[in-house]
C-alpha cells in the first residue's frame, strides 16, 4: 500500500518518508506454552577449580517490527484481552531457548499501557511485547535503530521499563548518562558476555535536549572506546549489534565493509577487540562473512514484520525473510586469550504473514511443508554470498 504520512512535524515528514520506507507494510490483515529454560549449568565437580570454563552457544536475530497488521494478530491471539505475541515466535523458540545466549533487536517503542499502539512511520507498540520476548528465551535485546525516538524520551523510557519489567536486558539506548556508560554484561557458560548497540540515524529526530547519551549513534572510535571498556569492565566477550546498511539491498553496502573492516582489525595487546558484529535495518537476509578472522553477520532480515513493501511501492517478500544465527564459543587455550568461534550456523526463518507466524524453515521442509524450498534456497544463497562456507558457515535448524 501507498505508506500513510505522519501527522504533527511535517517537517521530518520528508525524513522519514526517505529513511524508513523499507519499514513500510501493506494493509493485510494476517491470518503456547512458555518457553523451556535456558540449557542448565552444570556444577563444577569437587576439584574442578581449575578446569577451563564452560563453551556457549550464542543465538542472534533480526528486526522485530510490529506493524499494524501485527498489532491486531497479536490481539487475536490474546482472544480480546490484550496482546499475545508469544504463538507468532513459538516456531523458533526452539532455537532461541536451546541457547546459552539469546539476542534480539528491538526495532520500536512501546506505547502507554492500553494504548493506542501504532505501526509504520512512527511505531508505538504494545509492551506486552517484551513479554513474550522472554518467554521465547531471549536474554537481551538491542534498542538502537532509526525508530528508537519514535515517541521521544517518553517512548525510550517506557520500552527500557517494559523490558526490565520482563526481564530482558538491553543496549543501545539509555534512560541516563550512568546507564549509557554501563555496558551490558551477560553470563553465558563461562563467560561475560558484553552486548553494545548503535544505530546509522534517528529517522530526523534530535536527540532529547539535554540527553546526548539517549542513543547511541555509529562512531567507529566510540565503538572500539567502548568495546575496550567493556573489556576492562570483565568482559570475556564482545558483542556489537549494529543497525546499517541499505534498505532492501541484500548486498552490504560500502559503509558496512568498511566499518566492519574496521572494527574487527581493531585490538588491544594484540587480543582483537570486538568478537562478533550482528547487523539489523536493511529488512533482507545479508551475508555472513568472516573477515580479519572475525565473525560479520551483515544483516539477519525481520523476525516479525507485516507484508514488506519496497521502494517501488510493491509487497517484496524478501522484507519476510530472515536468519537466526547462531555461534559456539570455546575458551581460550590460554589465560587471557581469545575466545573463538568454533561453530557458526544460520537457520533460516521465513514470517509467514498469512498464519501470523514465524517459520523455521529448514525444520517446517524436513517435517513436509515444501512450499517453503524455495525461500529456504534464496535465503541460503544471500547467506553464503561472500565465501561464508569456506570459513565452515553450515545451515542449522
Amino acid at each position: 500500500m501507498t505508506p500513510r504520512t505522519r501527522t504533527g512535524a511535517a517537517a521530518l515528514a520528508a525524513v522519514l518518508l526517505a529513511a524508513a520506507t523499507g519499514c513500510a507494510e501493506a494493509d493485510r490483515s494476517a491470518h503456547g506454552p512458555a518457553a523451556p529454560g535456558k540449557p542448565s549449568q552444570r556444577p563444577a565437580a569437587p576439584g574442578a577449580a581449575s578446569a577451563r570454563p564452560a563453551p556457549f552457544t550464542l543465538v542472534a536475530s533480526g528486526d522485530v517490527l510490529p506493524h499494524d497488521s501485527i498489532i491486531r494478530q497479536a490481539a487475536k491471539d490474546a482472544g480480546g484481552a490484550g496482546y499475545d505475541f508469544r504463538p507468532m515466535l513459538a516456531g523458533v523458540r526452539s532455537v532461541v531457548s536451546g541457547a546459552d545466549l539469546a539476542i534480539c533487536h528491538m526495532e520500536t517503542v512501546y506505547g502507554a499501557e492500553g494504548g493506542p499502539y501504532t505501526g509504520y512511520p512512527a511505531f508505538k507498540s504494545p509492551p506486552e511485547v517484551a513479554a513474550a520476548l522472554k518467554e521465547t528465551g531471549y536474554d537481551s535485546c538491542s534498542t538502537a535503530s532509526n525508530h528508537t525516538l519514535d515517541d521521544g524520551a517518553a517512548g525510550l523510557r517506557r520500552t527500557l521499563d517494559a523490558l526490565d519489567a520482563a526481564g530482558v536486558r538491553h543496549a543501545g539506548s539509555a534512560r541516563s548518562a550512568a546507564e549509557a556508560d554501563r555496558p551490558t554484561l551477560l553470563k553465558a557458560g563461562g563467560a561475560t558476555v558484553a552486548q553494545l548497540a548503535y544505530t546509522y540515524d534517528t529517522n530526523g529526530y534530535p536527540l532529547p535536549e539535554g540527553q546526548p547519551w539517549a542513543v547511541n549513534l555509529i562512531d567507529e572510535q566510540k565503538i572500539v572506546a567502548d568495546a575496550r571498556a567493556a573489556r576492562k569492565a570483565g568482559a570475556d566477550v564482545v558483542v556489537v549489534s549494529v543497525h546499517w546498511g541499505t534498505e532492501w539491498q541484500t548486498a552490504p553496502d560500502e559503509r558496512q565493509l568498511s566499518l566492519g573492516k574496521a572494527l574487527t582489525s581493531s585490538s588491544t595487546g594484540g587480543r582483537p577487540d570486538i568478537d562478533l558484529i550482528i547487523g539489523t535495518h536493511a529488512h533482507v537476509p545479508q551475508a555472513y562473512e568472516k573477515v580479519n578472522g572475525t565473525w560479520i553477520v551483515y544483516g539477519m532480515g525481520d523476525q516479525i514484520a507485516g507484508d514488506m513493501i519496497n521502494y517501488n511501492g510493491s509487497y517484496d517478500r524478501r522484507g519476510n525473510e530472515g536468519t537466526l544465527a547462531r555461534f559456539t564459543f570455546v575458551p581460550p587455550a590460554v589465560p587471557g586469550g581469545r575466545w573463538e568461534v568454533r561453530k557458526a550456523e544460520f537457520v533460516p526463518q521465513f514470517f509467514d504473514t498469512a498464519r501470523g507466524r514465524v517459520v523455521n524453515l529448514n525444520a517446517a521442509i524436513r517435517k513436509g511443508e515444501e512450499q517453503y524450498t524455495e525461500t529456504r534456497d534464496a535465503i541460503r544463497e544471500v547467506v553464503l554470498g561472500r565465501g561464508a562456507a569456506r570459513d565452515g558457515l553450515v545451515a542449522g535448524e
